[in-house]
């Protein structure tokens, strides 16, 4: 089952000064926070408030090549979570309705889906896995009283 998602935040983590994009079910309470590098936050934040550069950036190129050579982007989808890495497929369908799945890295498929407006899901087992992954993590916290979860978040990466 697919479960789609909006941005809910874009946010720094305190601990590893590592951006997370934090996607948040659209009719649901999903939350799937997911670490990305500092240039696709950019990429992405970039987009979230609509700031357009001088020169296409890598992701303008990428929905430049789609939309010119007659391909609409149907749906991003997180769909798998191996060894904490998240893996992404961009759906692409021609005129004939012929669809293509692109094998993409989650940052990647999101900063292209902010660009081509198409919507975003994640896959059901990739939820129930983080969701899992930080149950583990929080019982790691509860066993040495030492570490703590930072609870501030600073806002947005700009």
């Amino acid at each position: 089952m697919l479960v789609e998602v909006k941005i809910g935040a874009l946010i720094m983590d305190p601990n590893t000064n590592t951006p997370i994009v934090v996607l948040k079910g659209i009719e649901s309470e999903s939350i799937l926070p997911i670490w990305v590098g500092a240039f696709e936050a950019n990429a992405i934040a970039l987009e979230i408030e609509k700031i357009v550069p001088q020169r296409p950036m890598t992701h303008d190129l990428i929905r430049n090549i789609i939309t010119q050579t007659n391909l609409k982007a149907s749906k991003v989808i997180i769909n798998d979570l191996v060894d904490n890495t998240f893996y992404a497929l961009i759906e692409l369908v021609d005129l004939n309705g012929n669809t293509v799945s692109i094998d993409s890295r989650p940052s990647d498929a999101i900063a292209i889906a902010l660009r081509i407006d198409c919507p975003i899901f994640v896959d059901q087992k990739v939820l129930d896995l983080s969701s899992s992954n930080t149950k583990q993590n929080e019982s790691e916290y509860e066993l040495d009283e030492n570490l703590k979860p930072n609870e501030e978040w600073p806002d947005l990466i700009t």
